[in-house]
């Protein structure tokens, strides 16, 4: 970690992009308390998350935008827009505005998705195939760790001086974040130039779908992708049922939510220093499946109505988090062309943000209608098994190598 600090363009790489985690953070989380406040509802709280995913249905095409442009100028100009687009916020007001509340969210979305895309390949360029493991524990360490102070400085903007006053921080943050940016200096490869070699993709339907082409033909990366959209397929039930948690098993208020979110971030801490070792004893596949049966035992405390047993649940799960996020990515970047970095990170984050979107809908809409409680039960079932045919691809597979500079065999 101490020789990844020492490279200069990485550091202020780093600065910029914590400023926006930052900002992102303290955002997202408070729009679904804005949305409760203003409606009284945990589905409309809910629906806060599946608009902030709903962009990733066009990641395709925000995948290849990321790769026929350079990066860094894509990401400043990115970082610009989402300021712009907060600003709208400031327009919000009652329970009628809600749909522009969710307007924005969309807009923020999408050039998140955007964003993702031109990260994932500027980090393929500034570093090595060693040093991209420890810093995607970096960059994930940060941004789960950032979640014990974001909720809580979001909620006390919130509740201070009310929304538009976040809105208002968040997108000078965001401002700050292309200043950062624009002082990396990196020599990126002609976009063109890189194409040029890939020309059997890069025509049409074709173009667009050479992400989902590259995972396909790829067998870490389509067991990993596979396994993580099953459980994605009822994760998004927790951006419903942790509003339903707080109000009807803690009887707590909305804000309570930014409390659970800093646990999950102490545990995220954990996660991230220790994701890398754990890739290097057992393999991204294995580590990908012990995170998945770490997240679902986490997740039958919320059952219980106790704050401790909660919170504590909340801590296994930020800790399964990182390990989560470390092995995917690292071994995406690590198997995946330059010319390729935007378009296979989008269509990943397509493959598995489109069955979690799916579950976001159905969990605003069921949680009026179904006690919280059975699907909780649901969901950790399915996310267990998830875990556990990992483990099990992972053994049956075990003489297959996975890349040698951050992920062993799975």
């Amino acid at each position: 970690m101490k020789q990844l600090l020492q490279v200069a363009q990485f550091r202020r790489l780093l600065g910029a992009w914590t400023v926006g985690n930052f900002a992102d953070s303290a955002l997202f989380l408070t729009l679904a308390v804005w949305a409760k406040d203003l409606t009284g509802s945990s589905g409309a709280a809910g629906l806060v998350f599946f608009f902030l995913g709903a962009p990733v249905l066009a990641g395709p095409l925000f995948g290849l935008l990321a790769d026929r442009v350079r990066r860094r100028p894509l990401l400043i100009a990115g970082n610009l827009l989402s300021a712009g687009s907060v600003l709208g916020l400031l327009a919000v007001h009652s329970a009628a505005d809600v749909w522009l509340l969710y307007v924005v969210t969309v807009g923020y979305g999408g050039l998140g998705v955007l964003n993702g895309a031109a990260m994932s390949g500027l980090l393929r360029t500034v570093l090595t195939d060693d040093q991209l493991g420890p810093a995607n524990a970096l960059f994930s360490t940060i941004d789960q760790g950032l979640r014990i102070l974001t909720p809580l400085v979001g909620a006390a903007l919130y509740a201070v001086w009310g929304g538009p006053a976040l809105a208002v921080a968040v997108a000078v943050m965001l401002v700050a974040t292309a200043g950062g940016l624009a002082l990396v200096r990196v020599r990126e490869p002609k976009p063109a130039g890189d194409l040029a070699g890939a020309a059997d993709a890069d025509a049409g339907w074709r173009a667009l779908a050479a992400g989902l082409s590259h995972l396909r033909r790829t067998p870490v990366l389509r067991d990993i992708v596979t396994g993580l959209a099953v459980a994605l397929s009822v994760v998004g039930l927790f951006d419903s049922l942790l509003f339903a948690v707080v109000q009807h098993g803690l009887h707590r208020s909305p804000e309570f939510f930014g409390v659970l979110m800093s646990a999950q971030g102490a545990g995220s801490i954990l996660g991230g220093v220790t994701a890398v070792a754990t890739m290097g004893r057992v393999g991204a596949t294995r580590t990908v499946g012990i995170a998945l049966t770490t997240l679902a035992a986490g997740s039958v405390p919320f059952l219980s109505g106790s704050v401790p047993l909660v919170l504590l649940g909340e801590v296994a799960a930020g800790t399964a988090i990182p390990w989560v996020f470390v092995a995917l990515a690292t071994t995406r970047q690590q198997l995946t062309p330059n010319h390729l970095q935007g378009r296979t990170a989008a269509a990943t984050g397509l493959a598995l943000q489109a069955p979690q979107l799916v579950s976001t809908g159905v969990g605003a809409a069921l949680v009026a209608l179904v006690d919280y409680r059975l699907l909780i039960v649901l969901a950790a079932v399915v996310i267990g098994l998830a875990g556990l045919w990992l483990l099990r691809a992972a053994g049956a597979r075990a003489s297959t190598p996975e890349p040698a500079a951050q992920v062993v065999t799975g």
